[in-house]
């Protein structure tokens, strides 16, 4: 795979407005599970996680940002949107061939600026569903296979790329997500990750892998109790 322009930074490569959520999460002091209760007004920007872990590593593969540059119309910046998320999702361009967006440092402040264009651009809630990767959802994940992931999440991670996880328990679905890992380091006692989740635009989010247990772990946040959980990368391979 071709060499990376520069890693991802969540700051500046992360997009400004987060994917909505269909509930409130809240969790039962009395059983400790998690309850849901559906939002009202229902949210309109909802069921894009994957559409936005794949668009940012898109922009990041294909884009160059020149703040300096003045900026565009917003006929040019959905052309140049959509140049972009045409691009692989799975390997970087080369340098010649990088789209360049004027008048932004990165994506952030691109969406913020631009966020009914960008949000148009990337596509809607359907795209989330009609995922390649999904079919590996209902395999196992054994110890020995989360303890192949953490080593080569780590390995990827060591040379500058940014990759895209499924974070999931099933059958039951009390999570079924997905982020883009941008750093991480091994531990005495395995690893740790930071993540950039769709859900929360504002924090990185912190995935641990345990050598002991062999198996990846969250911790608590606004839609998830908190706890260990199963992990895949996707967006990498023909058949995920």
């Amino acid at each position: 795979m071709l060499a990376l322009r520069r890693r991802f930074d969540f700051e500046r490569d992360a997009f400004a407005f987060p994917n909505e959520l269909l509930c409130e999460y809240r969790v039962d002091p009395a059983s400790g599970e998690m309850r849901l209760t559906r939002r009202t007004p229902r949210p309109r920007y909802v069921l894009r996680c994957f559409v936005l872990a794949k668009a940012a590593r898109q922009f990041l593969y294909h884009a160059r940002f020149e703040p300096a540059a003045p900026p565009c119309d917003d006929a040019t910046y959905r052309r140049l949107i959509q140049a972009v998320l045409r691009g692989s999702v799975r390997r970087p361009s080369p340098e010649e061939r990088a789209i360049v967006i004027p008048g932004f440092a990165g994506l952030r402040e691109l969406s913020a600026a631009r966020e009914v264009l960008v949000k148009a651009a990337c596509g809607g809630a359907w795209r989330s569903y009609l995922q390649r990767s999904h079919w590996r959802m209902i395999f196992p994940m054994p110890p020995a296979h989360q303890e192949r992931t953490a080593v080569d999440l780590l390995a990827a991670l060591q040379g500058g790329d940014a990759p895209i996880v499924h974070v999931l328990r099933f059958p039951s679905l009390t999570i079924n997500h997905v982020i883009v890992l941008f750093d991480g380091a091994r531990t005495a006692s395995g690893a740790w990750f930071l993540a950039y989740d769709p859900n929360d635009p504002e924090r990185p989010a912190r995935l641990a892998y345990d050598r002991g247990g062999r198996r990846f772990s969250l911790p608590a946040n606004h839609y998830w109790r908190g706890g260990p959980l199963g992990v895949f990368e996707i967006a990498r391979r023909w058949y995920l």
